[in-house]
This record gives structure tokens, C-alpha cells and sequence, in this order.
């Protein structure tokens, strides 16, 4: 394993020094929250694709893989379909908006009166995603240097806090491309291949599995209904995902660049569930399916080999964990902190040096929290689920319908956020976290309640409206403070 360690440490060592890279060319509010709005479509497709595909697209798709077959992947999949959703219809508007959050956003589309709930909603939902992706650093390194869980979590959650805190999103951009090269040589031109042939083949597959195993469907019609609820909605209005849509240098950027990385996500999905049916082959019993990753890794990859994969998974769930973690200090930072000390006013005032050390301390205080809730915590799966719950039920409504319906106002978008979230909250205690309920019917709620509302209240100001769409059509945001350029890879 000498080897395999070697490239592990060699790995980490790198994205330390991509967080002290970063931290030299982050001089700026823009530089440090959106990297400067500068990445061409290459580095804006590597680092799109890097944050949605985390720990659960990796360990989790090959774990769905390994416990129903080629329709396991759906849940990667459906992230797949929210992106291209995302890229092809609504990408392009909202980087021309020039804002660093998604309740900047309500709040330019409803008047100034909606985004401090939201964000709160916001905060909530990227504190759990990046809680649950810090909390895959245990079994990453159990299985690489057999270390104990609270120990795990502390070196992995404090290397991505070290280079998230130094550079913010340059140095996550720089350290995504890297997980992103990483994963794709480790997963889909390594292990996807490898695992095939040791399973004897698709042929050998087929004779000894099950045939639900090669049914599309196999998963479940009302499983698959849910993901796209939540994972392909999820991915319309989460911040760790528009603030990767601010950091695109153009419309087009963003519209071309995030439809290569959804489309990109399909073929990852596919590559998970071959790799965990492939798996059931050859481990028919293992103890339970998110195991499956581990122990092919583990048995059936030559030395140095396996530490490349291993370092592809790291790869995965540090995108996903450094992603959420700027998405959460920024939303805590600008859309709670800054309005309750009564600081509302243009998202940059002319302190740019004093702002970029006043996120950095956010990220570094989020950083430390995320660590200790993740020690805590025990169950991934269901605080994933009710951050998840949370974001589609409280904020796609009141989102959606700020992009797509005129009528909606600031009273409906922000009671559409109240009874879409105590709904879903409501729910999951009645139905239990994990049940599909609360979710459909909170969803419902929302939309019923911001229809009502806003049919039942004054319109929007025209004023507010014309700022509106002069924001979308790419003028009237304030100009970007001028930095020195830094060079970026197209």
C-alpha cells in the first residue's frame, strides 16, 4: 500500500498548495466569493461537474449500482437533468444578474423584502449538504489508513477548510479541476473498465444476476419521481450551484459550459451503476451496498492503481464539501449577518480588502462548525434528505416563479417560503424524514400559497420590474471593482 499512500498524500499535498495559489490572486470580494467572474468554458465545465458529482454521486451511485442494478442510476442521473435544465434555460439570466446569492436574487426580483428568510432556508440546506459530505471523509480514510471516524473527519474537513479559507473560490476552482481530472481517470477510465472485466464481461453479468437487475425501471417509478423532485429541482435553486453560474465569464460560458458538465453527470451515472452491478458479481454479500466501492477498490485494483481511485472518491467528496462550505459562509455572511447588523445596501461597498477578510473568517467559523456537527451526526442519509426537503419545498416556488411568472410578489414569495418550509418540516415528523410525503405535499403547498398570495396582493412595483429585467438583459449592476488579471485557463 506504500504506493497507494504515496499518491493519497501527494494529492492532498496538491490541494493545500492550490488554497496558497489562490490566496494570492483572491484580492477582491469578486475574486475571492465568484472568482473574479472570469472562467472560460473549459474550467467552468471541470468545476461545474466537480461539485455536483460528490461523495453520493461516487460511493452512493455504485452503492445503488450494487443493490438494484443499472436503474441505480437514477439518482445521478436526475442530477444530470437538473443541470442541463439549468445550463440550457436558466444559466444565461442568471450570471447576467451579477449577484453572489440566490436571495440577492429575490431580492432584486421582489423589491428588497425576501431574502433574509430565504436565506436562512439557504444557510440551513448548504450547512447539511456540506455537514454530510465531510462526514464520507470517514469511510474514505478507514478504508486508506484504517483511522478512527472523529479523526477522519478532523484531517480531511480541515484540508478543505485550509485551502477553502486561504483562496475561496479560486482556490476551490484550481483544487475542483484537479478532483475533476482525478475522478475521471479514476472512475470512468480505470475502475469502470477494470470492474467490467473482472465481473467476466456484460455476458457474464446478465447470466448471474437477476433480470431486474438490466431493467431501466427496476428502481421504481415513484423513487425515480422523488429524485427528479429533489435532485433535479435541487439543482435549479441551490447557491453552491449558482454561485458556480456567477463564477462563468459569460452568458454563453455558463449556458454551453454547464451543458457539457450535465451531460458529462449522465454518463458518470451510467458509470456508477455498471461499476456496482459489476460488483454484486463478484461480492454477492456484502454487508451493505455503500460497501461495495470500497471492497472492489480495496480487492480487485493493482497498487498505485487503487490509490488513484481512492484518491478519485477523496476527489469526489471534497468538491461537493468545499463547494457547499463557500455557499454557506457567503449566504451567512451576506444574507443573514450583514442584514442583521442592519448593513443592507450595494453587495459591495468600497471595503474590498476588508471583505475578503470578512469571508474568509466566515469560511474558516462555517468550517469549524460543519467538522464538529459532522463528528456528531450519525446519519448521513437523512440530514442530506431534510436539507434537500427544506430547499425544494421552501425556495423553488418562490425562485422558479420570480424567473417565470410576472405576477408573483414579495407577500407570496415569502409566505410560499414559510408554508412550503414548515410544511415539509411539519411532514417529516408525521410521515418520517425519509418518506416521499413531505416533499410532494410541501412543494404543493408552496405553489398554492404563492399563487393565492400574489393574486391576492399588489403587484410588484413597475419600477422594481424594469430594474428587474434591466438586471436580467445584463445592465444596471454595478461594475465589478478592476483587480489585476489574473490569467485563466479557457
Amino acid at each position: 500500500m506504500a504506493v497507494d499512500y504515496t499518491v493519497i498524500v501527494v494529492y492532498l499535498a496538491g490541494m493545500l498548495a492550490m488554497g496558497w495559489w489562490g490566496m494570492r490572486r483572491a484580492k477582491s470580494k469578486s475574486e475571492f466569493l465568484v472568482a473574479g467572474r472570469r472562467l472560460g468554458p473549459w474550467m467552468y465545465s471541470g468545476t461545474m461537474a466537480a461539485i455536483v458529482l460528490g461523495g453520493a454521486s461516487t460511493i452512493g451511485g455504485v452503492g445503488l449500482g450494487y443493490q438494484y442494478g443499472l436503474s441505480g442510476a437514477w439518482m445521478v442521473f436526475t442530477i444530470g437533468l437538473g443541470l442541463l435544465a439549468l445550463s440550457v434555460f436558466f444559466s444565461a439570466r442568471i450570471a447576467r444578474l451579477k449577484v453572489y446569492t440566490v436571495s440577492e436574487m429575490l431580492d432584486l426580483r421582489y423589491g428588497g423584502r425576501a431574502g433574509v428568510i430565504s436565506g436562512v432556508v439557504m444557510w440551513a440546506y448548504t450547512l447539511m449538504l456540506a455537514v454530510t459530505s465531510t462526514i464520507a471523509y470517514a469511510t474514505i480514510f478507514d478504508v486508506l489508513f484504517d483511522l478512527n471516524r472523529t479523526v477522519a473527519i478532523i484531517i480531511g474537513g480541515s484540508i478543505v477548510v485550509a485551502y477553502s479559507t486561504l483562496g475561496g473560490m479560486w482556490s476551490i476552482t484550481l483544487t475542483d479541476m484537479v478532483q475533476f481530472v482525478v475522478k475521471t481517470i479514476g472512475v470512468l477510465l480505470l475502475l469502470l473498465p477494470i470492474a467490467v472485466v473482472k465481473a467476466g464481461g456484460f455476458s457474464e453479468m446478465k447470466a448471474k444476476l437477476p433480470t431486474e437487475y438490466f431493467d431501466p425501471l427496476g428502481v421504481g417509478g415513484e423513487t425515480i419521481f422523488t429524485y427528479v423532485l429533489i435532485y433535479t429541482f435541487g439543482m435549479l435553486i441551490g447557491q453552491d450551484i449558482w454561485q458556480r453560474v456567477f463564477t462563468a465569464r459569460s452568458d454563453k460560458v455558463a449556458r454551453y459550459g454547464g451543458t457539457v458538465a450535465g451531460t458529462y453527470c449522465l454518463v458518470y451515472a451510467i458509470a456508477g451503476a455498471v461499476i456496482g452491478t459489476a460488483a454484486k458479481v463478484m461480492y454477492p454479500k456484502l454487508p451493505s451496498a455503500d460497501a461495495a466501492f470500497a471492497t472492489i477498490v480495496k480487492d480487485e485494483l493493482p497498487m498505485g492503481v487503487r490509490g488513484l481511485v481512492l484518491a478519485a472518491a477523496l476527489a469526489a467528496v471534497m468538491s461537493t464539501s468545499s463547494g457547499a462550505l463557500i455557499a454557506c459562509a457567503t449566504v451567512a455572511n451576506n444574507d443573514i449577518w450583514s442584514r442583521l447588523r442592519g448593513a443592507v445596501g450595494k453587495p459591495d461597498d468600497g471595503q474590498e480588502h476588508d471583505e475578503v477578510k470578512g469571508n474568509r473568517a466566515f469560511i474558516l467559523v462555517m468550517g469549524v462548525a460543519v467538522i464538529v456537527i459532522a463528528i456528531a451526526l450519525n446519519d448521513v442519509v437523512e440530514a442530506l434528505t431534510v436539507a434537500y426537503n427544506l430547499l425544494v419545498g421552501g425556495l423553488l416556488v418562490p425562485i422558479l416563479g420570480g424567473l417565470l411568472w410576472r405576477r408573483g410578489t414579495a407577500a407570496g414569495a415569502l409566505a410560499a417560503v414559510v408554508a412550503g418550509g414548515l410544511s415539509v418540516v411539519g411532514l417529516m415528523w408525521w410521515y418520517g424524514i425519509l418518506a416521499n410525503e413531505p416533499v410532494y405535499y410541501g412543494l404543493l403547498s408552496s405553489l398554492a400559497v404563492y399563487v393565492v398570495v400574489s393574486f391576492a396582493t399588489k403587484p410588484t412595483d413597475a419600477a422594481v420590474l424594469a430594474a428587474w429585467r434591466e438586471r436580467l438583459a445584463g445592465r444596471g449592476a454595478d461594475p465589478e471593482p478592476e483587480t489585476e488579471p489574473t490569467p485563466v485557463p479557457q
